[in-house]
């Protein structure tokens, strides 16, 4: 079960990840969803935070399909 939901939750928020407009924002969400994730799997929210607000800031540069250009 926690695999399936590593897995599922971020293909559910990388088009809400899309809408946003500025770096600010996509990492604030990434931030938010990286700690939910985290913690839903055990893992340390801060961590998790950390994670994916670095993932949100920088998913223009790595090309991730959705992220506005």
């Amino acid at each position: 079960m926690r695999i399936r939901t590593l897995f599922v939750l971020p293909l559910l928020a990388m088009p809400l990840a899309g809408c946003l407009e500025t770096r600010g924002e996509q990492a604030a969400v990434g931030a938010v969803g990286g700690a939910v994730v985290a913690d839903a799997l055990g893992g340390n929210a801060v961590t998790g935070a950390v994670v994916g607000g670095a993932a949100g800031y920088f998913c223009k540069d790595l090309k991730v399909p959705g992220c506005k250009k």
